[in-house]
């Protein structure tokens, strides 16, 4: 048992003894000089025997320390005030600048009479904030300080960059003028503000150039909004109305939320096609409407878009194309012939579908009583005639002809 007991110490020595022995034959780096241990003893407030006449902070950092906090509430709030300001500025020095802020905000708190010290904590703050990037607060500390001494040339400088940064070049030339008047040499301010009307000037030109394009595509929108209330052509909400309490007059309107043109004000999202390009219906040069057109061919699951459908052109001109010389890779069989094929649109409120002619104008399908234009595409089926798909996808529906 005693042999155990050995062994377990020697484990949870775990190399103490080797330690001890190498530690005896080396000098410990940060100890006491022994020749001098006296003299560095005494350095230390807890062990001095006399403090010195002259503390300073440099050669006793520790005893200055412990004065300035045994003292300190025997200091005037000015002295208290720009203490806090030095060592906001020692922060500041340090890139330390969310201290320098705590700092110089510390020194501002003080019932401190020294107006001129309050201006330089303004001042130095705003620039600990405008190094953080926090524009709005240094230049609310620029204005600060401009209240209290509206000649700091420095405040109006800090000014004068903050509302460049804000990208207000109005209250930058302002706040520059206001600089140059007390020192109409100053170089930062003479080329800051040369950079704020220069950018002014470009400010300005954009916003009127924005203005007039905003006008020009208002004008656009009154002008496609009432050729499609002309033609009388009806559009379907996108998402249906929230409801609301019962007896309320847009119940009137029906969930399917259908707005017949000319009975409410047409609304431009849903004119946007929810297809991947996002085309939308536009009016050309001569008046003529242009319709993002989506073809579904169910038998195959497979679709076309066509982005700019005149309302004027009949549906045989674009299959002609789409089904002539080359058909579709998903025609295996090779029977969507143009010649072959049926032309089918859906009624929005029921199942009921109708057979529309190929040569058929687009806008005589459009102003159709029963067709309506769904988020802003028309949209149609295409079958090949007499497949069996074809009977079998119509069978039990109602279908009326559409010459």
């Amino acid at each position: 048992m005693a042999s155990l007991g050995q062994q377990g110490g020697e484990d949870s020595d775990d190399g103490m003894d080797a330690f001890m022995d190498k530690f005896k034959t080396q000098k410990y780096k940060n100890g006491f000089n022994e020749s001098t241990w006296e003299e560095e003893f005494d350095k230390i407030p807890m062990f001095m025997k006399k403090a010195p006449a002259d503390i300073d902070p440099a050669s006793h950092p520790d005893l200055a320390c412990i004065q300035s906090i045994i003292h300190d509430d025997d200091r005037t709030p000015e002295e208290k005030a720009q203490r806090l300001k030095a060592e906001g500025n020692e922060y500041f020095k340090e890139k330390n600048y969310k201290r320098a802020i705590v700092s110089y905000s510390e020194g501002l708190k003080i019932n401190c009479t020294d107006s001129e010290l309050h201006v330089v904590l303004y001042t130095n703050r705003a620039a600990a904030h405008f190094h953080l990037g926090n524009m709005r607060s240094a230049l609310n500390d620029a204005v600060s300080a401009k209240k209290l001494k509206p000649n700091h040339l420095k405040a109006l400088l800090r000014g004068a960059q903050c509302c460049m940064q804000l990208r207000n070049y109005g209250d930058a030339l302002q706040w520059c003028d206001e600089g140059l008047s007390v020192d109409p040499t100053d170089k930062k301010l003479q080329e800051l503000r040369r950079t704020a009307d220069k950018q002014k000037r470009e400010a300005e030109r954009d916003a009127r150039k924005a203005m007039l394009k905003e006008k020009k595509q208002r004008e656009q929108t009154e002008a496609l909004l009432a050729a499609i209330k002309e033609r009388g052509v009806k559009l379907l909400r996108v998402q249906k109305p929230a409801r609301r309490a019962s007896g309320s007059e847009d119940e009137e309107e029906g969930d399917e939320g259908r707005v017949a043109a000319g009975v409410a004000e047409l609304v431009l999202d849903r004119l946007v096609s929810k297809e991947a390009t996002g085309e939308r219906v536009f009016l050309d040069e001569n008046g003529a409407l242009h319709w993002p057109v989506l073809f579904l061919y169910p038998e195959h699951r497979q679709t076309d878009f066509i982005s700019a459908f005149c309302e004027t052109s009949n549906f045989l001109d674009h299959l002609v194309v789409m089904f002539g010389e080359e058909l579709p890779a998903w025609d295996t069989d090779r029977k969507y012939l143009f010649q072959n094929l049926q032309l089918f649109f859906e009624e929005a409120e029921s199942e009921q579908f109708h057979q529309v002619a190929m040569t058929t104008p687009l806008l005589k399908v459009l102003q159709h009583s029963r067709y309506t234009v769904k988020d802003g595409t028309p949209c149609f089926i295409v079958m090949v005639t007499g497949s069996p798909f074809s009977k079998q996808f119509l069978s039990g529906k109602k279908v009326y002809w559409l010459k």
